[in-house]
């Protein structure tokens, strides 16, 4: 295991049931190499799996959240491919949307290329006001990854994604906000904070299997139609109704306490 990515569940402002992955490679910005990969994929998979973790908030040493591919002097990460067949243009496995635990990006400095692109498919993100943010990959002879060409235009429209993708145009956390890529703009210093205090929200109030059934949901349901998702959320129903945490959802509200959840992912993951 790496020091390069660091996935702990006894964070400083991280609640029960919060995991914080950290890419620590500050003297880099952050910047991925085939190590950082790796572990990443290694962190998520570990939060998916563990039934302790309820929400997860991945977040940069330093200044940066994650510079991109390493393009250190005297390396290039865009050189030829000897083996084809098992090139992926997405190399974290899993995919941070596959991960059954809500994600929230802190992104509390630049990201850029594959490092907002790997941002783009956490589930919220909560950006530094000033932080430059950008996927520059035409501008370096290759194209943006990551399925950002999925995601981007869902997000902020085909206009405002063609001025990201295509031209790889620099725009600030707060434009971000503005165009509906993050969730929350705030002052650097604060984007950590917010995010801990979402995931604290998440974890504390949130049945974890009706989060991960809403996720499975929400990212399906970008690529079907109106009738695949009504049928998704029709199954999802029928499983969660009469649950433990359906009838505590509805106990602990009416006698205004926090409440009390039972479930847990994947023990209670109902799909192969």
């Amino acid at each position: 295991m790496t020091d390069l990515v660091q996935c702990v569940l006894d964070h400083p402002g991280a609640g029960t049931g919060v995991a914080v992955i950290t890419l620590n490679r500050a003297e880099k910005r952050n910047a991925l190499n085939g190590e950082m990969i790796a572990a990443l994929g290694a962190s998520f998979a570990w939060c998916d799996s563990e039934s302790a973790v309820r929400a997860v908030v991945l977040v940069g040493a330093g200044t940066a959240f994650c510079a991109g591919a390493d393009m250190s002097p005297g390396r290039s990460p865009f050189g030829s491919v000897a083996d084809t067949d098992g090139f992926q243009s997405s190399p974290v496995s899993p995919r941070a949307w596959q991960v059954r635990k809500p994600i929230i990006a802190a992104i509390n400095g630049a990201a850029i290329g594959i490092g907002l692109s790997l941002a783009l498919q956490t589930d919220m993100r909560i950006v530094a006001s000033d932080a430059p943010l950008a996927v520059l990959q035409t501008r370096r002879g290759v194209v943006p990854d990551a399925q950002s060409h999925w995601v981007l235009p869902r997000l902020i429209g085909v206009a405002r994604a063609a001025e990201m993708l295509i031209a790889g145009r620099t725009i600030t956390g707060a434009q971000a906000a503005d165009w509906g890529l993050a969730n929350q703009a705030v002052a650097a210093a604060d984007v950590l904070t917010t995010a801990l205090a979402l995931a604290n929200d998440i974890a504390a109030n949130v049945s974890p299997l009706s989060a991960a059934m809403s996720k499975r949901i929400l990212w399906r349901g970008l690529a079907s139609s109106a009738e695949e998702v009504d049928a998704m959320e029709r199954d999802a129903h029928l499983i969660l109704m009469g649950r433990p945490d359906a009838l505590e959802g509805g106990l602990a509200f009416g006698e205004r306490r926090s409440p009390k959840w039972q479930s847990a992912v994947p023990d209670d993951w109902p799909y192969q």
